[in-house]
C-alpha cells in the first residue's frame, strides 16, 4: 500500500488513457490498431554527446532509469559515462539516451531510455537508426543488445526494428538479482534474451 511522503519508483512509463506515470511492475500491454497510435509530433534531433552538459543530463537519466552508471549485460559491465552515446535532443534538454559500445567486433547497445513524456514519438526508433548507421560506418556487421524477460516493450521494439533472438540466458538475472524480482507488470526477471541484427538489414 502506497503512503504519503513515500517517494515512489521512478516512472519509465505513462499511461495513454489517464496520463498517470507507471514504474514498471504497475505498466500493463494493451493491443491497439495503427489507427490509434499516436502520430509522431515531437520535434528532435539526434546526436553524439559531446557537449559539457550532455555528461549531466546523461547521469541523470542513467539515475533515473537505473540508479546508477554501470549496466550489466552480456555478462559484461558497462560504464555509460565512458561508452559512445548517443542522445535525443528536444529542444536543448535530453529526452533520450542510446549508450552503446564496440565489443568482439560488434556494436552492443548498452542502454536505450526515452522520458516518459517523449515515448511513443519515434525517439526510440530514431536512436536506434542512428546507432546501426554508426556501426555501418566504422565496417561493424551486426548489432548486439541484451534485454530482461520481462521487458516486453523493449521485446516488441528490437524484435520490430529487425533484431532476431540470438540466445537466451536462462537464470542469469535472477541468480545475479538472488531472487527473480518482480520486473515489467509483475512478471519475474530471471533470464537475459539476447538479441542480433545485421546491419544491412533494412
Amino acid at each position: 500500500m502506497k503512503q504519503e511522503n513515500v517517494e515512489v519508483p521512478y516512472p519509465h512509463y505513462r499511461c495513454p488513457s489517464c496520463g498517470k506515470d507507471l514504474p514498471p511492475e504497475e505498466a500493463r500491454i494493451t493491443v491497439t490498431c495503427s489507427a490509434h497510435q499516436a502520430p509522431d509530433r515531437l520535434q528532435f534531433t539526434v546526436r553524439e554527446a559531446v557537449l559539457p552538459a550532455d555528461r549531466r543530463a546523461i547521469e541523470e537519466i542513467c539515475d533515473k532509469a537505473l540508479g546508477e552508471t554501470e549496466v550489466d549485460t552480456f555478462a559484461s559491465t558497462f560504464d555509460v559515462l565512458k561508452g559512445t552515446n548517443l542522445i535525443a535532443d528536444v529542444d536543448g534538454e535530453l529526452g533520450g539516451l542510446l549508450s552503446m559500445a564496440v565489443r568482439r567486433g560488434e556494436l552492443v547497445l548498452v542502454l536505450l531510455s526515452v522520458y516518459p513524456d517523449h515515448q511513443g514519438q519515434g525517439v526510440g526508433s530514431a536512436l536506434l537508426r542512428a546507432a546501426i548507421t554508426f556501426a555501418q560506418e566504422r565496417g561493424l556487421p551486426s548489432v548486439r543488445v541484451a534485454v530482461s524477460n520481462d521487458d516486453i516493450p523493449l521485446i516488441h521494439f528490437y524484435q520490430r526494428h529487425g533484431f532476431v533472438i540470438d540466445e537466451i540466458v536462462v537464470g542469469l538475472l535472477a541468480d545475479n538479482l538472488g531472487e527473480a524480482v518482480p520486473g515489467f507488470s509483475g512478471i519475474p526477471v530471471r533470464d537475459e534474451i539476447r538479441f542480433r541484427r545485421p546491419v544491412c538489414s533494412a
